[in-house]
């Protein structure tokens, strides 16, 4: 399945919500007037996501760019 992403409980709330994204090279969007600088603690600090070593088992770009063109609020 390339279109799923496991997130926490909260990050997967805020994904669903539009107020983080992922870039094509899965760095963290977020929307950043949206919230609060608390978020930045659930996040990895270089503001990417810990990916499988297999590039075949990592989200797809094509699923990452809809979310980004048609959710992201950033």
């Amino acid at each position: 399945m390339r279109n799923g992403l496991a997130l926490s409980g909260t990050v997967h709330w805020m994904f669903d919500r539009g107020l983080i994204s992922l870039s094509d090279d899965y760095r963290v969007l977020k929307a950043s007037d949206r919230l609060p600088e608390a978020v930045n603690r659930l996040l990895l600090p270089d503001g990417r996501m810990l990916l499988p070593d297999d590039p075949g088992l990592r989200p797809h770009p094509r699923y990452l760019r809809y979310h980004r063109e048609h959710v992201f609020k950033g």
